[in-house]
């Protein structure tokens, strides 16, 4: 018995990851539970395990008293004397009660609660394995499907992928293998639950420190990150070294950096952008593709006034309002944005401060040139 149930014991310490000492609590707390309900024993008793001999040995465990009121439970002073003459009051005097066929029902009682013991030694590594990786990304392999979730397979265990946390664009085949992000990992009286999603910002971060060695070691820094998933994103970049370029360095060489996200984002459009603390630049790179003629900032309601060209306020403002509201996200300044000629019209444009996002707009706007100059005079 002691040879096979030490391979056992090393089999489950190898394959599971689940130490002996574990399981071997749980194989005399098994014990102790089998010896009391097969032989209707209300005592306090303790199991000893022997694994090099393979034997077990069940101690009834009594206090001594000077006073017995159950003796189940309690030893007189006397009898515990008979036993060893330096007992004492309050001491406890442990007496070997092992039936002789305790070996084969134990085993049978047992089995059970080593079971349970050890899935739940079992469920307790995964999560500890898992809690620690909580926002961070995983590849894992599409199994099923159902009205609620998404089953995605994450080595030992399967993750939940809500329909709210899936990309509009995307369909999931069993066998398919993505990215997901993992956003909350719960412990449950059923062993973990982990919850991953498609359409976090984070996930979109963590692709761009996977694809961006300079992101990785920190020479690029990701400041903030706007998306709609499946449809568009922005993401603003710095670097601490001014001859590094943060926005470069994400592009990659001939875009392959952010088109290999884009790809793993079933052609998602990604806007990368400049991160700057003057809220007039910062606003203006993140309405980029668009270019901006002027940025009027109120500090006191955390708000800007952006004027365009005319023919670049749809692409300013985006389809459906997009290009504006993740700029807003983006920032984290509200954003309202004017055409040159509503501009002008209201009288707060043009101004001293005005910030021009391209050289060619001096040349396409000659108004706008000869209104400053006057200015100027």
């Amino acid at each position: 018995m002691s040879s096979e149930l030490l391979d056992a014991l090393t089999l489950l310490e190898k394959e599971k990851g689940i130490s002996r000492d574990v399981i071997v609590e749980a194989i005399e707390a098994a014990l102790v539970s089998a010896y009391r309900r097969n032989f209707n024993q209300a005592q306090n008793v303790r199991v000893d395990l022997n694994l090099e001999k393979g034997s077990m040995r069940v101690f009834a465990r009594k206090e001594v008293m000077e006073e017995v009121d159950d003796p189940r439970l309690e030893m007189s002073l006397e009898d515990a004397k008979e036993i060893s003459p330096n007992y004492e009051i309050g001491d406890v005097v442990e007496i070997e009660v092992t039936p002789r066929n305790f070996g084969r029902i134990a085993a049978q009682t047992a089995k059970q609660v080593v079971t349970q013991r050890v899935r739940e030694a079992e469920r307790g590594i995964i999560y500890s394995e898992f809690v620690d990786r909580e926002e961070d990304i995983m590849t894992g392999i599409v199994q099923r499907q159902d009205g609620k979730f998404t089953y995605v397979q994450l080595g030992k265990i399967e993750a939940l992928l809500p329909f709210s946390e899936q990309m509009p664009n995307e369909s999931y085949e069993p066998h398919t293998r993505l990215k997901v992000f993992l956003t909350k990992v719960d412990k449950t009286s059923k062993g973990p639950q982990i919850f991953v999603s498609r359409t976090h910002p984070g996930l979109l971060k963590r692709l761009f420190e996977i694809e961006v060695p300079e992101i990785y070691d920190g020479t690029v820094e990701i400041m903030s990150v706007a998306r709609e998933a499946g449809d568009r994103s922005k993401i603003s970049v710095r670097a601490e070294n001014p001859e590094v370029d943060p926005v470069g360095a994400c592009v990659g060489p001939k875009g392959t950096r952010v088109q290999a996200i884009v790809n793993e984002l079933k052609g998602e459009k990604i806007d990368i952008v400049k991160w700057s603390e003057d809220p007039v630049e910062f606003v203006a790179n993140a309405l980029s593709p668009s270019k901006v003629l002027e940025v009027i900032v109120d500090e006191s309601e955390k708000a800007t006034t952006v004027i365009v060209p005319d023919y670049q306020l749809s692409l300013a403002i985006g389809k459906r309002g997009q290009n504006a509201r993740l700029a807003a996200k983006l920032t984290g300044w509200k954003i309202d944005i004017k055409s040159e000629t509503d501009a002008r019209e209201l009288g707060i444009y043009p101004r001293d401060n005005a910030l021009i996002n391209a050289k060619d707009d001096y040349e396409e706007y000659e108004e706008f040139d000869q209104v400053e100059d006057s200015t100027e005079e």
